[in-house]
This record gives C-alpha cells, sequence and structure tokens, in this order.
C-alpha cells in the first residue's frame, strides 16, 4: 500500500511543533480536527501517517501519531497543488473533520508522535540527499554530453576552460555528495546515531543539485531554457530538495546544535 506523511500545517513548517490539528480521545476512539497541507501523496495513497495534537499546550510533548485510513469518514483531500517542480508527485492538504479512528491506530502510545516524526525524517533525509544526487548527476551527464557536441567558434565549447571549470567543479561536487549519503547510509544500516550525518548529506547534496541544475542550463544557453530539451526540469526539481524534509537552514541548524553538545 501507498502510504502518505502529514506533519505540516499551513501556519507550521519549520516549526513542526506548532501544529492546531487535534486528536481527542472519546472511549475506544480518536475524533479528529484539522488541516495538514505540503502532504506528499495526498491523494493517491491508501494510508497516512499522521502527526497532530492529543494535548494542548504542551508543546511537541503533546504530539501523537497515528494511521488513518483513506476513505475514513471525515477524511478528505483538497486539489493537486500545481508545483514548480516534481510534478508527477501529488501534494495536496488534507481536511479532518470530526474523523474518527480506532484508539489502536496510535503508533507508540500519546505525546510519543514528535520523537516518530524527527526519526523519520531523519532517514528521509538521507532518500532526499540520494534524490538530489540523482538530480545533480543527471546534469553533469547531460552537460559533459552537451560540450562535447555542441560547436561555437569552430571547436566544441567543451574544449573552451570556462566550460571544462564547470564541468569540473560538478564532478567533483557530484562525488563528495555521494560519499557523505554512503557515510550517513552506513551509519543507519549499522543502527548508529546518524542525525548529523543525515543533515550534512541532505545540506551539501541538496546544493550541489541545485548548483549543477542550474550549470546544466547556463552550459545549454538558450536551449537550456527551453522545455524541449528537459534541462530546465532539473533546475526546477532540484529546487525542492533544499525545502522539504527540513530546509537547508534546518539542517544546518541540526549539524550546528550537535557539534556544541
Amino acid at each position: 500500500k501507498l502510504g502518505a506523511y502529514s506533519l505540516s500545517e499551513p501556519q507550521s513548517g519549520s516549526d513542526a511543533s506548532n501544529m492546531r490539528t487535534f486528536a481527542k480521545k472519546e472511549g475506544n476512539h480518536y475524533i479528529i480536527n484539522g488541516t495538514k497541507n505540503w502532504v506528499t501523496n495526498g491523494i493517491n495513497s491508501d494510508i497516512v501517517i499522521l502527526f497532530c495534537l492529543t494535548e494542548k499546550g504542551a508543546g511537541y510533548k503533546g504530539i501523537s501519531a497515528f494511521v488513518v485510513e483513506k476513505g475514513t469518514p471525515g477524511l478528505s483531500t483538497g486539489k493537486k497543488e500545481d508545483k514548480l517542480g516534481i510534478r508527477a508527485s501529488d501534494t495536496c492538504e488534507l481536511y479532518f473533520e470530526n474523523c474518527r479512528i480506532p484508539a489502536e491506530n496510535i503508533i507508540g502510545e500519546e505525546g510519543q508522535g514528535f520523537k516518530v516524526a524527527m526519526k523519520a525524517l531523519g532517514g528521509g533525509r538521507i532518500g532526499i540527499a540520494a534524490q538530489a544526487l540523482g538530480l545533480a548527476r543527471a546534469a553533469l551527464d547531460a552537460s559533459v554530453s552537451y560540450a562535447k557536441e555542441r560547436k561555437q567558434f569552430g571547436k566544441t565549447i567543451g574544449e573552451f576552460g570556462a566550460i571544462q571549470n564547470k564541468l569540473a567543479d560538478m564532478a567533483t561536487e557530484v562525488d563528495a555528495a555521494r560519499m557523505l549519503i554512503w557515510r550517513a547510509a552506513k551509519l543507519k544500516d549499522e543502527g548508529k546515531i546518524y542525525t548529523r550525518e543525515s543533515s550534512m548529506a541532505k545540506l551539501y547534496a541538496s546544493s550541489t543539485a541545485m548548483r549543477a541544475a542550474t550549470e546544466c542550463v547556463q552550459i545549454h544557453g538558450g536551449y537550456g531554457y527551453m522545455q524541449e530539451y528537459g534541462v530546465e526540469r532539473l533546475m526546477r526539481d532540484a529546487k525542492i530538495t533544499q525545502i522539504y524534509e527540513g530546509t537547508s537552514e534546518i539542517q544546518q541548524l541540526v549539524i550546528g546544535r550537535d557539534l556544541l553538545k
């Protein structure tokens, strides 16, 4: 089954604990009311992993996690968001209006939701970093191929130092990003703490993807700006990797705090 991860709300992005969606316990059920947004797979998913308050005024300690099946009365989806990039992936709002779910659908215990959410994000950041790496590699490959074919002033543009410098920087950053991702993934597989390393991987890989995609468009010149060549899509898709699963600024915060422990 396809799942969706639902943490963000209209008023809470990076400040994930500032949520309003509330699950009130009534007997053997919870009654959920509120709105969630930026839900990837929100339309096509079969189940939703929902994070919401079960205790008001307790901050992150009042957040709990639930499994909510699509089709549950009181749960509805908003329109598919018209995004800049990753347009094949649906993103929408979810609306909970007296949505009644069994108490057994809670993940763990009340108040453990924020811990569950952060653990999922830690692992997810490695995945987003890998996504960013793939985009960067695609940009590099397209740039190398074009530099070998495109001729200006009687020779291929790859013979010019300015283009070689761009390709060299792109290739170096792609390899560096890959090493950071492998390190974080290895630590996770070994069951070790990888919080700082996953944030480093995502921070660097996402920046690499954006720089590589931008340089790819630049190397292609006017053709890079046209949709038919496909490289402009790399630039549009790359940007989201600096935003979701924690913005680049949040990754810097995580890394800095970990260093100062």
